[in-house]
């Protein structure tokens, strides 16, 4: 299938690397079909781009990378709302978003995805330890990216 994209233009995608939210996101209810990709074969961060709107993509990354003991804890009818049997087949994202000169990733609202089903569900966690800005990366300010 091809997708029409503001931020990339028109790209191919297989049909089996659709992901279903069932319940939307927070705050995008309506969209529900997404597909995920990566620029670049080293990156640590991923585009999630709405099969329906062009103009609705998220980065999302795999917070382990970043805070090793974050998991998930999940109520099993929660797992039946995605078909999860066990979460060794879950795939945990968390949205990145740039915060001053940090990214940061909403591990609060984090995105836990079947990975044989490839449904997905947004987790609301009322552990306060982990927020929806906790910093992941410092981005160099434009004068030290110049004299690197």
């Amino acid at each position: 299938m091809f997708l029409d994209t503001t931020r990339f233009g028109k790209i191919e995608v297989e049909d089996d690397r659709l992901i279903t939210f069932p319940n939307g996101l927070l705050g995008f209810g309506s969209y529900k079909q997404f597909v995920m990709f990566e620029q670049t074969d080293e990156s640590y961060f991923w585009w999630l781009q709405s099969v329906d709107a062009p103009d609705l993509a998220f980065v999302v990354t795999d917070p382990s990378m970043f805070v090793p003991t974050y998991r998930v804890p999940m109520k099993q009818e929660q797992m039946q709302e995605i078909g999860l049997d066990s979460f060794d087949n879950a795939q945990v994202l968390v949205i990145v978003n740039k915060h001053k000169n940090m990214l940061t990733g909403n591990l609060q609202g984090p995105l836990v995805i079947n990975v044989i089903t490839r449904q997905g569900a947004q987790m609301v966690l009322s552990d306060r330890r982990f927020t929806t800005r906790v910093p992941l990366v410092e981005m160099p300010t434009p004068i030290e990216a110049m004299s690197a």
